[in-house]
């Protein structure tokens, strides 16, 4: 029986949760064959080209969204027919759309749903786009407080640093769409805890032979960029060239801001942990959501919900 190409599990969410270094551990298992690239985004399509946001960046990186049904359909077609075929796009957990297209396309696909305490999600996030260049506040929870304004500009999904961490009406939602007994909610946590055992729990979750594999990579972090003179000369520089690079093939402007980026993320200091002052004054916007995700997982989540900051996944792998 020819099977069609087409992937029989998605990793859905959220960004900056361990997406990457789940998909990169499910990539060594034998049984199991993984699109490149990793985040094709076809979900967050409706056959038509992804939206025209409006955010640093937004235009160029869009370029490389695969948004035609018989490109995406390619991806899978050099699987071996005895493998698990997935792909992972954290912001499918995120996008109402991608719910209903995936329910409807995909009756039989398994999801898995790796999350991340809120806050130290959208800490990692703005992170992530300052380091890069992109985000111009240079102030976490100043740029967390822009997420309304910047939703109104047209700014893309990624720079939603609060919303993007409302697990739990995401998974309400998606609940009304799929059957829960389809859906695998992971923690961060424990991929970064215990590698193997949260490999396995996915492999027995996706009906593969567990014990495949031993180790995760690290996840993918940048190194910290402080405020000062790197940031004020080169962010506007790359955000301008990531905005020119629109009107390019995605390859070329990737290649020209390698030297401006590596020159911005110059340095290997420590990145400063949010003070216990701040988790308490940003947990307090997902309170009751993370009542709600405990609520419709079966799972305890009320540790989120400390002032104490977790920390990168680097550090929690050194403790």
């Amino acid at each position: 029986m020819i099977r069609p190409p087409r992937p029989d599990f998605l990793i859905v969410g959220a960004p900056k949760a361990g997406t990457t270094a789940l998909h990169a551990a499910l990539s060594q298992h034998p049984e199991v064959f993984v699109t490149r690239p990793k985040e094709p985004k076809f979900w967050l399509c409706d056959g038509a080209p992804p939206p025209a946001w409006r955010g640093p960046g937004d235009a160029h990186s869009q370029q490389e969204w695969i948004w035609r049904h018989d490109e995406y359909a390619a991806l899978f077609e050099t699987a071996r027919p005895d493998t698990v075929r997935g792909e992972s796009t954290p912001f499918y957990l995120w996008s109402r759309g991608a719910h209903r297209r995936i329910a409807e396309s995909l009756p039989d696909v398994r999801l898995i749903a790796v999350v991340r305490d809120p806050v130290d999600r959208a800490y990692s996030n703005w992170m992530h786009l300052w380091c890069d260049g992109l985000e111009p506040l240079a102030d976490f929870e100043a740029a967390f407080a822009r997420q309304d304004e910047r939703v109104r500009a047209g700014w893309a999904p990624f720079w939603r640093y609060r919303e993007l961490g409302m697990y739990g009406e995401q998974l309400a939602h998606l609940h009304q769409y799929v059957d829960p007994e389809r859906i695998l909610v992971l923690r961060y946590r424990d991929i970064v805890d215990d590698p193997p055992a949260a490999v396995d729990r996915a492999c027995r979750f996706l009906g593969i032979t567990p014990g495949m594999v031993a180790t995760i990579p690290r996840d993918n972090s940048r190194s910290y960029v402080p405020p000062g003179w790197r940031p004020t000369v080169l962010g506007p520089a790359i955000r301008a060239g990531a905005h020119l690079g629109q009107f390019a093939p995605p390859d070329v402007w990737r290649r020209a801001s390698v030297p401006l980026v590596a020159r911005l993320q110059t340095g290997d200091g420590p990145r400063p942990r949010l003070t216990p002052e701040q988790r308490e004054r940003l947990v307090r916007h997902f309170t009751d959501d993370v009542d709600l995700l405990s609520d419709l997982s079966g799972q305890d989540f009320s540790d989120w919900l400390s002032p104490e900051p977790k920390g990168s996944f680097e550090e929690r792998q050194r403790a």
